[in-house]
């Protein structure tokens, strides 16, 4: 088993920036592709960003794309999301996710999720 504690969130004016991480532990001695999801309320989970085991491989959802950044460090067993340039529709909770497979994360159907931070964006 793998659980992931996500902290970072807030709220935050439009324009302005945080950084989300997102801390595995459990059976960590595999690095695990992770991911990053949204869910606004009334709207459907929206895939942000991934990553793979080692970090070479990113992915962005096309309405974050050149303004979200994730990363992770290996030897702590977290994962980050950079947000600049905020908007209102940012908004949401932010869900991290790992598993095996990179795709299975990219597609939302990840084993592991934690239970989510809020992320505020005011206009």
């Amino acid at each position: 088993q793998v659980q992931l504690a996500e902290s970072g969130g807030g709220l935050v004016e439009a324009g302005g920036s945080l950084r989300l991480s997102c801390a595995a532990s459990g059976r960590t001695f595999t690095p695990y592709p992770m991911g990053w999801f949204r869910q606004a309320p009334g709207k459907e989970r929206e895939f942000v960003a991934g990553i793979n085991w080692s970090g070479g491989i990113t992915d962005y959802g096309d309405s974050v794309k050149g303004r979200f950044t994730i990363s992770r460090d290996g030897a702590k067993n977290t994962a980050y999301l950079r947000m600049n340039s905020l908007l209102p529709e940012d908004t949401g909770v932010y869900y991290c996710a790992a598993s095996v497979e990179y795709s299975a994360v990219v597609g939302g159907k990840a084993a592991y999720w934690g239970q989510g931070t809020q992320v505020t964006v005011s206009s």
